[in-house]
Formats: structure tokens, sequence, C-alpha cells
């Protein structure tokens, strides 16, 4: 008796089964062929980490505080001129590199939940392809009972 239906498995699902997923350190090429690649991909991301801290941020301030008295008795165009170029910049750049770290983990998380829920679903798809093909098979067993059984009608 012909099978009820041939189940054909999406090529996709074959590429996540043999895969894992892109890693932070191979999109940054920290494992990259070339050294000079790997170099600045590794000292990028140390200067990175360092500038992207809270403390960063408050080594900065104090060293644009320096500045502001001098500032002060230019007037109040240099106050301003010190403010967004001096204070502004060297106090906010660490700030939003931190803001961005944070937004980056909540992104990585997000990220690998959403791909280990793709793998339950691609398992859970599985197994009912695997009930489904076994029900087919029974079914068609049943079918073929029920043939032999039935009268022939000539």
């Amino acid at each position: 008796m012909p099978k009820i239906y041939d189940y054909v498995r999406h090529p996709r699902a074959h590429e996540l089964a043999t895969r894992k997923p892109v890693t932070a350190a191979e999109l940054r090429g920290l494992h990259h062929d070339n050294w000079v690649v790997r170099f600045n991909a590794r000292f990028g991301l140390w200067i990175t980490l360092i500038v992207g801290t809270m403390w960063c941020a408050y080594l900065f301030t104090v060293l644009a505080l320096f500045a502001l008295p001098d500032a002060i008795k230019q007037g109040t165009y240099f106050v301003v001129v010190w403010l967004s170029s001096s204070f502004l910049q060297l106090v906010l750049l660490p700030i939003i590199i931190v803001g961005q770290n944070i937004q980056a983990k909540a992104a990585d998380t997000r990220a690998d939940e959403t791909y280990k829920d793709a793998e339950a679903v691609l398992k859970e798809a599985s197994m009912i392809q695997d009930h489904l093909t076994e029900q087919d098979e029974v079914i068609s067993r049943i079918l073929a009972q029920i043939q032999q059984l039935a009268p022939k009608a000539d």
C-alpha cells in the first residue's frame, strides 16, 4: 500500500542541527586567521572594555573639571565651549558605552532565548512528524486488513 504522506525535511532544520549559532567572538574577529585582524579586534575590545565603565566616566569628569576654573575666568563663551567640547564629550562617551553594553547583553540574552525556542520548536515538530509517520503506518496496516476482510466484489 502506498504511503499516505512523504515527509520532506526543511533544509534550514538540517542547517540548525549541524551548526551552532554565531558567537560574538566570531563576529568581532577574535578567531580570525589574520593576526592583524585578531590584534585589532582584541585591542579595540580591550579599549572599549576600559572606556566603557562608570569608573572611566568618573575619571573623565574629574579630568574635565580641572579645566573649568580657567573657562570660568575667560567668560561665558568659554564655559559653553568647555561644557560642549570637554565635559560632555569626555563624560558622555563612557556612559553611552556602558548603556550600549547593557543593551547588547539584553539583546544577546534575547537572541539566545530565541535560538533555544527555535531548537525546542524544531525538536517538537520532529517528534510530531515521527508520531504522524507511525500513525500513517498503523492506518495503512488497518486499511490493508480491512481490504483483506472485505468481500471482493467482482
